[in-house]
């Protein structure tokens, strides 16, 4: 979304030295939850992504729209335990390691999303010993080779293809035995199947039902209830086109028909970009202006330290600039001319580029530049400390941040 009023208007008078800064709309966050939130059937669950944007008053305006959040480390569990108590969380990822399941166990987190036949074994041990008497519930995550014309062109595939992430299906009987069979600690729930991101809304949707379908039959072969499938997450967010956007619409009356084949089943899925990215943005200036090899670059405030998302995903972040006439400098301002202008920031390092190629003629030092679509994998992935530039600043707007709300890093 473009810049709410209250953001633009804060944009405007932070002073120069209180920038770069992270601007979240806490508002404009909960109402697009709330709508992804409508959209959605009974009996389909969806939980929080918390890598996408662990910020404790996001989380805390996400919560009232979720049925869970989703977490990958020790360290994102216990800050999300601790930030929104209550709310059940399942925990997932690749390398898990014997302390973080202990942790994990302590906490009572409701769902464990296992990997390989190690963490099926180390869960199991742990939880004999950390809480006995307890039947943990688990659900198998596979690398699943389904739908792969439209894995094959996703924004990033983590399944069907060699990858760390889940189990091989030729492995899927003997994990289903070894659960059911040889630890009792364990309950068999289900399937996690996160495949790719990066996908609209129909290609979800078939990657999602080919994702319950294998897993159905996987269940009966072992005369088993399928109770639950997470199909992940990994909904469109287009750098490019900010306008376009994943239709949770059809998403949720696709689901709808599905669990309709499905009786009793339990759909979750577990957005994390999709939900956040618009409602957060990164505000700097203008330092300089200069021309190179026939084309203009203007260096900011900060970069790719700060904004690291447009450099991972080789994409120009989408911005607006907000002029300004203050120049309270005795030496002359410098300014753009009227051919487009790439934004870069104060790293040295050629890769640090924001965007490139940006219709800002007239583009002058001091002038401000707003960058839309920075809500999620933004600051939590960016590589603060190279350089030692200074942190930036987080600024939390809205009612439910008590209409403004800043926080130190």
């Amino acid at each position: 979304m473009t810049a709410t009023p209250a953001v633009r208007a804060l944009v405007r008078d932070l002073p120069a030295n209180a920038l770069p800064a992270y601007l979240y709309d806490l508002d404009a966050l909960g109402e697009h939850a709330s709508a992804v939130r409508s959209a959605l059937p009974p009996g389909v669950e969806m939980y929080y992504a918390a890598k996408a944007n662990p910020e404790a008053p996001v989380l805390a305006a996400l919560a009232p729209h979720l049925d869970g959040f989703e977490v990958s480390s020790g360290g994102e569990l216990a800050h999300v335990r601790q930030t929104v108590p209550g709310l059940p969380l399942a925990f997932g990822g690749p390398g898990k390691t014997p302390a973080e399941l202990e942790l994990a166990l302590r906490l009572g987190t409701e769902r464990f999303h296992v990997e390989s036949a190690h963490d099926v074994r180390m869960l199991a041990g742990i939880a004999a010993r950390t809480v006995p008497g307890t039947r943990v519930a688990v659900l198998l995550r596979f690398n699943l080779a389904v739908g792969q014309d439209l894995l094959a062109n996703s924004a990033l595939a983590m399944g069907g293809r060699p990858t760390p992430f889940g189990i091989d299906p030729t492995e899927a009987d003997d994990m289903v035995r070894a659960v059911t069979d040889d630890h009792p600690q364990l309950q068999l729930r289900g399937v996690h199947a996160h495949l790719a991101s990066g996908l609209t809304a129909p290609q979800q949707l078939a990657v999602a039902t080919a994702v319950v379908e294998w897993s159905a039959r996987l269940m009966t072969r072992h005369g088993l209830r399928l109770s639950e499938v997470n199909v992940g997450g990994g909904m469109a967010v287009d750098y490019a086109r900010p306008a376009e956007r994943f239709d949770w619409s059809a998403f949720g009356k696709g689901l709808a028909a599905l669990r309709e084949e499905h009786q009793g089943l339990i759909v979750r899925m577990e957005p994390g970009r999709a939900l956040t990215a618009y409602c957060g943005w990164y505000a700097t200036e203008v330092l300089d202006v200069k021309r190179s090899h026939g084309e203009e670059f203007a260096v900011l405030r900060g970069g790719t330290h700060h904004l690291r998302t447009p450099a991972t995903k080789g994409h120009d972040q989408p911005c607006e600039v907000l002029t300004t006439d203050d120049w309270p400098h005795p030496w002359p301002r410098p300014s753009a001319g009227e051919g487009p202008v790439t934004l870069v920031g104060q790293l040295c390092t050629p890769k640090d580029v924001l965007a490139r190629k940006v219709p800002a003629a007239g583009l002058r030092a001091g002038d401000r530049v707003l960058f839309e679509m920075a809500g999620a994998y933004a600051w939590n992935i960016s590589h603060h400390e190279f350089l030692m530039h200074p942190r930036p600043g987080f600024h939390f707007l809205g009612a439910a941040a008590g209409r403004a709300r800043t926080l130190d890093h």
